[in-house]
This record gives C-alpha cells, sequence and structure tokens, in this order.
C-alpha cells in the first residue's frame, strides 16, 4: 500500500509529463491518504488544477487512467472548479484546506 509520502513522491516524479501531455498546474491528495487513515481499499482522492484551456474531458479521463495506474489503486479526481460547485460548505472548506500539494 502507497504512503502520502510515496504518492507526492511519485506526483513529483511525473511532474514534467503531467503538465506537458494534460496542462496540470497543480496537484494534490486528500481524503484518507493526507489524513493516514488509509487502507488496502481506500481509493486516492487527487485535486487537480489545470492551466487555462487545459480542463477538457478528454484530459480529465486521460489523467484519471494514468493516475490509476501509476497508483495501482481507483482515484476520485476533483477538479479546483467542481470543489468550487460542491454544496456541503464544510466538505469543500475541508477539501480546500486539507489538500497536500505535491
Amino acid at each position: 500500500m502507497k504512503t502520502l509520502e510515496e504518492i507526492k513522491k511519485v506526483l513529483k516524479e511525473h511532474k514534467k509529463e503531467l503538465k506537458e501531455k494534460y496542462g496540470v498546474k497543480r496537484i494534490g491528495i486528500f481524503g484518507s491518504f493526507a489524513r493516514g487513515e488509509q487502507n488496502e481499499r481506500s481509493d486516492v482522492d487527487v485535486i487537480v488544477e489545470f492551466e487555462n484551456g487545459k480542463a477538457t474531458l478528454d484530459n480529465f479521463m486521460e489523467l484519471t487512467e494514468l493516475l490509476e495506474k501509476i497508483f495501482g489503486r481507483k482515484v476520485d479526481l476533483l477538479t479546483k472548479e467542481g470543489v468550487k460547485s460542491i454544496r456541503l460548505k464544510d466538505v469543500r472548506k475541508n477539501i480546500e484546506e486539507r489538500a497536500i500539494y505535491a
């Protein structure tokens, strides 16, 4: 099972590819991995901020597939804009304040 530090390391190793191929401006982890509460069945909750004009459905789906491949587990990917649309203020605030960026 990967730890938060291992995930951050992998994201840093792929930083150039994420930027050049998908237009990733910033990427981070939230949820159980960020809190150190993950288990064998936990997915990886990822928040991503794309460069202007790069937040396309194709980039979103391909990035999700890549992250699932490199992490070896399911990934729940949220964009920064997607977080803003979460209705529950406490949930939105929790993600925004506790996300750990690579």
